[in-house]
């Protein structure tokens, strides 16, 4: 039987920045740079899937496109659980509930 999370892709929150919002509105990496005072090399770390959606980067993506900042940090969550996925049933094998031992 097969889990429905472990069949779901999450893409890395850069990933949907790029093509959901920057391709999408005609937005160039330097503009969204400029207009949100986020480092130019941050926003290219983040759309090459090098470097997390920060808070502060949350923050300033959300008040720019009119989202939350809570929708650029559950992107970040949902994309580092799923990559972690392996690790997790390690730790599952590893550690008992408390109470359970």
């Amino acid at each position: 039987m097969s889990d429905a999370s472990t069949d779901l892709h999450f893409p890395h929150p850069g990933e949907i920045l790029k093509t959901d919002f920057l391709e999408e509105l005609g937005i160039t990496q330097y503009r969204l740079a400029v207009d949100t005072k986020i480092p130019h090399s941050r926003v290219t770390a983040i759309i090459k899937g090098r470097r997390a959606v920060t808070a502060d980067t949350a923050l300033r993506l959300a008040r720019y496109f009119g989202n939350s900042p809570e929708f650029w940090l559950g992107l970040q969550q949902d994309y580092d659980l799923w990559h972690l996925k392996e690790a997790a049933l390690l730790v599952e094998e590893e550690v008992a509930p408390y109470g359970e031992k």
